[in-house]
């Protein structure tokens, strides 16, 4: 393929993208987004404070929302598809940086009206923190959404029932919370913590212990508020929601086989 060709081929398969991007965001309900959006935020937030720590175990105040974000994702990912939930973290990401770069701005501006030392300290954030939790969520989400997606698959008889709803949200959300308590916990407390905060680290055994504890606390949750998440999700399916990006993506995969079969043919 010539360098122009693969050109053409990249900005058709954007302009694709970005017209695929646009329908998910006009049909996925506005409810299910914006608590995906301020979990995420929220979670980055409550990160900044270690609410336990001992010589094995050390919890960070993120695992108290965290679990809601990958409810949201399971729910998308059941209805609209894998590449579909990826999409949508990938925005509540850019949307979490976008708003830590707001709070920076507002701890910066000097203000003689009170003392803002903690507010500062709080918002300000801390650039690693964001990093971490960046890298972590994108990470477990869309291995999250990839797990979801191929253990509800497996029940050929019945992959919209219970038990398949149950078996690939428990298991996708224990290891994707699993990874991102690990990666996020390596990131900021092993390799940036004893740099910027006076030799204040975890160990790597920490690290494991916290995501495996934080990941065995949110599988809880995720069995408490599962129900839930069914009974949205079936309420779509009643309601015919997201009916032009079900199509559309339905009107892609038709067009692929085709394509694939035209060739096979001329080959």
């Amino acid at each position: 393929m010539s360098v122009r060709a693969a050109k053409f081929n990249f900005y058709d398969k954007f302009i694709k993208e970005k017209e695929e991007t646009i329908i998910l965001l006009r049909c996925i309900p506005a409810t299910v987004v914006s608590l995906f959006v301020v979990s995420v935020i929220c979670m980055n937030l409550l990160a900044n404070k270690t609410l336990v720590q001992t010589s094995w175990l050390a919890l960070d105040g993120g695992i108290l929302i965290s679990w809601l974000s990958f409810m949201c994702m399971d729910i998308i990912t059941k209805y609209f598809g894998p590449k579909a939930s990826n999409k949508i973290a990938i925005l509540a990401s850019s949307i979490n940086v976008l708003t830590c770069l707001i709070f920076f701005i507002a701890s910066i501006i000097p203000s003689q009206a009170n003392d803002y030392t903690a507010f500062d300290e709080i918002f300000g954030g801390t650039w690693f923190i964001l990093l971490g939790s960046t890298i972590a969520f994108l990470t477990s989400a869309m291995i999250n959404n990839f797990l979801n997606w191929s253990i509800g698959k497996a029940f050929h008889h019945h992959p919209e029932g219970k038990l398949a709803y149950a078996a690939s949200t428990y298991v996708s959300t224990f290891v994707g919370q699993f990874l991102d308590n690990f990666i996020f916990s390596m990131i900021v407390f092993v390799f940036f913590a004893p740099i910027f905060w006076d030799g204040f680290h975890w160990t790597v055994l920490q690290c494991a212990t916290c995501a495996l504890t934080g990941a065995v606390a949110e599988l809880i949750m995720e069995i408490l508020f599962s129900p839930f998440g069914y009974r949205i999700l079936m309420r779509w399916k009643e309601q015919n929601v997201g009916e032009e990006y079900l199509i559309y993506k339905e009107e892609e995969l038709s067009h692929e086989v085709d394509e694939i079969m035209y060739a096979e043919d001329n080959f």
